[in-house]
């Protein structure tokens, strides 16, 4: 979970009083926020530094990410404050302040966004906390500026209407924040590749043709998104009138970054809680919006599911208390069953009853609800099948001197297929949309490359290595309706100075011994001499399994076999065993052979 570090005093004063460590933790946990440390007490705090809380706080509440957020909330939860009414200025729409989205932008950030903040009064506090604020929303809900990203400009610095355009990086030219050289968009790429804070997020404009850029109307560059903004428009505890642009390649999680940033600081407006519009003008389609929208929605709830839920027996009334408390306006329906829940504009988390729900059970005390026993029979909890055979799998394997390892089950397109000489048909493994790297990008098909980067990574330990991993595998399928279905592996991985095959057999004979699957010749589990090794029904023949030799890239070549099996005459391959191929060893940067096997599992049950 995100966590924010607020000036402990400040937040006291804030509230209106003082509280013992014991009373800010009970004030924490009844909100549903947890005190992840006090520095008070800290010895290595600096004398002259207020001592720090370590808040941490729930993924989903976005709007509790800043110092003013939590206070505004914490005040209505115990009463000493309404919720706020967050409305936009009042001004005619010829007056607004506009920003046009040029066409061009589509072939990099398509979507934006923008407000003012008027007449603002920072403070040093203050200050620093809009800017965390941004940092925060930038590193979790905009997914490192990837999805979403804000830039904050002094107003009086800078003249509307504004664009937002795409350009050749050659064409941009200004001084980037806290800088004194101009530079072209080209030259900014060199110039903080090597920057701790920038450079991670060059890779997201690096080969575009052309860069975003947000130009005022002498087209002065106000910035240049995701990346920075211009000097010319910096903001100082000085600044009154705040300009905020967003730009985006979600629209969803552009609106909720939109309205979070401003309401949570329109408190120091001279007019609170009242922010002042743009206009926003798009070339791709000839529309035009009103930006933040700061749009309430307003949803029915039984009451008796909230009652029977939380365990309660409120009326319409008491429940509606309850929901003020945690920041919604909320009034009993014409009918008696429901009542009338309006979501604040910062609470884009809310989606279903049950999120009205939960904020009930907060209100009321988790540690207050009634406590009773379930009517329902009592039952007595088992392993699932494949789980209490994977713990067989896993119980002899260990017996038999071999290590069990848990790589992740994500890992790189490469080490799924290329790495291992196996090819990408398309409609094989599940791929992530957005990867936060390029070591995440799917969803493994095979233990194969968990187990050799682990080799890969302890090669310094002493060989033989011999390890085993028993877990699940993806792949895609299309008649399940999530598209996917999960299967459950058993691999062995042996490095040493030999290849180990006949390391790696006997593991098998093992563990196939403890299943009670025999081991049959080639004449008892198949038909005659055929090398159709598909599925067979023939009750006839005996059950068990047995090794065929094949010839796969992923294996040396007369060192590898098929497993097969045959139960209740059914005959079927469940996965292979050899001696890798030294071209798979060199990219996992192994010098040793490793022999190998993976089996499915499920196909015992």
């Amino acid at each position: 979970m995100p966590t924010i570090i607020v000036d402990k005093y400040r937040l006291f004063e804030a509230l209106g009083q003082s509280y013992t460590s014991e009373e800010l933790q009970k004030l924490c946990f009844d909100f549903g926020i947890e005190l992840d440390d006090d520095t008070e007490d800290d010895p290595s705090r600096p004398k002259d530094q207020a001592p720090e809380l370590h808040i941490e706080i729930p993924a989903n509440r976005y709007d509790l990410l800043c110092f003013e957020g939590l206070v505004l909330h914490l005040l209505i939860f115990l009463g000493k404050q309404d919720t706020p009414n967050y409305k936009l200025a009042d001004i005619p729409e010829d007056k607004l302040q506009t920003l046009t989205i040029a066409k061009e932008t589509e072939q990099v950030r398509p979507y934006a966004a923008a407000a003012i903040l008027r007449n603002i009064k920072f403070t040093q506090a203050s200050y620093d906390s809009f800017i965390s604020l941004q940092d925060k929303l930038h590193q979790n809900l905009a997914r490192q500026r990837t999805l979403v990203a804000i830039g904050t400009h002094d107003l009086d610095t800078i003249q509307g209407p504004f664009t937002y355009e795409a350009l050749s990086p050659k064409d941009i030219n200004f001084v980037p924040l806290n800088q004194t050289k101009k530079i072209n968009g080209e030259e900014l790429m060199s110039f903080y590749e090597n920057d701790r804070h920038l450079g991670r997020y060059l890779h997201i404009l690096k080969d575009k043709p052309v860069y975003p850029v947000i130009l005022d109307a002498n087209k002065n560059v106000c910035s240049l998104p995701p990346i920075i903004n211009s000097e010319r428009s910096k903001i100082t505890l000085d600044t009154k009138n705040v300009f905020i642009d967003m730009t985006a390649t979600d629209q969803t999680k552009l609106d909720i970054v939109c309205n979070i940033m401003v309401a949570m600081f329109s408190k120091y407006c001279a007019e609170p809680f009242t922010i002042e519009p743009v206009k926003i003008i798009s070339e791709h389609n000839g529309t035009s919006r009103i930006t933040p929208s700061l749009a309430t929605r307003t949803m029915e709830v039984e009451v008796d599911y909230l009652n029977s839920v939380c365990g309660l027996e409120e009326s319409p009334e008491a429940l509606c208390k309850l929901l003020s408390k945690m920041a919604y306006k909320a009034e009993p329906a014409a009918d008696p069953k429901l009542i009338k829940v309006t979501v604040p504009p910062t609470r884009a988390d809310v989606l279903h009853a049950c999120d009205v729900m939960e904020d009930v059970a907060v209100a009321y005390g988790f540690n207050d609800l009634p406590r009773s026993t379930p009517n329902r029979s009592v039952t007595i909890g088992k392993p699932l099948l494949i789980n209490k055979l994977s713990d067989i799998v896993r119980q002899e394997s260990a017996m038999a001197g071999w290590i069990e390892v848990m790589p992740l089950i994500l890992c790189s397109h490469e080490e799924n297929f290329e790495w291992l000489n196996r090819k990408d048909d398309g409609t094989t493994a599940v791929k992530l949309a957005n990867p936060r790297t390029v070591e995440y990008q799917v969803v493994r098909t095979s233990l194969l490359p968990g187990l050799l980067k682990t080799l890969s990574e302890n090669k310094a330990m002493k060989l033989p290595l011999q390890i085993t991993e028993t877990s699940d595998v993806v792949f895609k399928d299309e008649s399940l309706e999530r598209r996917a279905r999960n299967e459950r592996r058993w691999a062995a991985a042996y490095y040493g100075k030999t290849s180990g095959f006949e390391v790696v057999h006997g593991l098998l004979d093992r563990v196939m011994t403890m299943l009670r699957v025999a081991f049959v010749t080639h004449e008892e589990g198949l038909e005659g001499k055929s090398l159709d090794f598909q599925v067979k029904e023939n009750p006839s023949k005996a059950d068990g399994y047995f090794i065929q030799e094949i010839d796969e890239p992923t294996f040396f070549n007369g060192r590898a076999a098929a497993i097969y099996v045959r139960l209740n005459g059914k005959l079927q391959r469940i996965g292979e065993l050899g001696v890798l191929h030294p071209t798979v060893l060199e990219k996992f940067d192994l010098r040793y052979p490793v022999s190998t096997l993976e089996i499915n599992l499920e196909v015992f049950l």
